[in-house]
């Protein structure tokens, strides 16, 4: 009856294992082999012989472009490994990264709210009867707010320069997952088009 072409494809791959053509390569290495044995002349035995030397070599090229092939294989199989692993340490590096920013975050609003104790305390201070030991407390207020005002521009600066150091990080790994795709992708189609190539040249 009529195959369509996919089971025209998945007959022909059951086959020939890998569609390297080594199925017509081994039927026509027996043909030779019972033509080199019914050979009536020398000339013809001895063209059957080369041929049958000919189909075994193919064969051979083909084996070892297979065996070829499956060690890259391994070899990209093991880099893939190897970039998944450094993947997941960036994540798990990037995740305390924002515990240590949570960490920062919490003493900033600390220091936040000692500062506005400060300043209710300055308040009160301003009407000590006391002038000159109060303008002594508020000098040392001054500079004790002045400092915990330093450290609060430092945490947040930290903050800012941690939250962008995650965004870049969650870039460079989504540009490496589309690398990825592309180059399985790009994989496909050329194992693709090898057998399509493959096919033509056998007809």
């Amino acid at each position: 009856g009529f195959l369509s072409s996919d089971e025209v494809i998945r007959k022909r791959l059951l086959i020939d294992g890998d569609g390297a053509g080594d199925d017509r390569r081994i039927n026509l290495l027996v043909k030779s082999f019972i033509k080199w044995c019914n050979s009536g002349s020398q000339e013809e035995g001895y063209f059957q012989y080369q041929r049958m030397l000919s189909t075994l070599s193919q064969c051979e090229f083909s084996m070892g472009k297979t065996l070829l092939v499956y060690d890259m294989n391994l070899r990209e199989m093991e880099n893939y490994e190897k970039i998944y692993k450094d993947i997941e340490n960036s994540i798990t590096a990037a995740h305390e990264k924002i515990s240590e920013c949570k960490k920062q975050i919490l003493q900033a609003k600390r220091i936040r709210k000692n500062r506005q104790e400060y300043d209710a305390l300055a308040k009160v201070i301003q009407h000590h009867p006391d002038r000159h030991e109060t303008l002594k407390q508020l000098e040392a207020l001054g500079k004790e707010l002045t400092h915990l005002s330093h450290i609060k521009e430092n945490v947040e600066d930290k903050l800012e320069l941690r939250r962008k150091q995650f965004h870049v990080l969650l870039s460079t790994i989504h540009e490496l997952q589309q690398t990825l795709e592309n180059d399985e992708k790009l994989s496909e189609a050329e194992e693709s088009q090898e057998t399509q190539m493959e096919t033509e040249t056998k007809q």
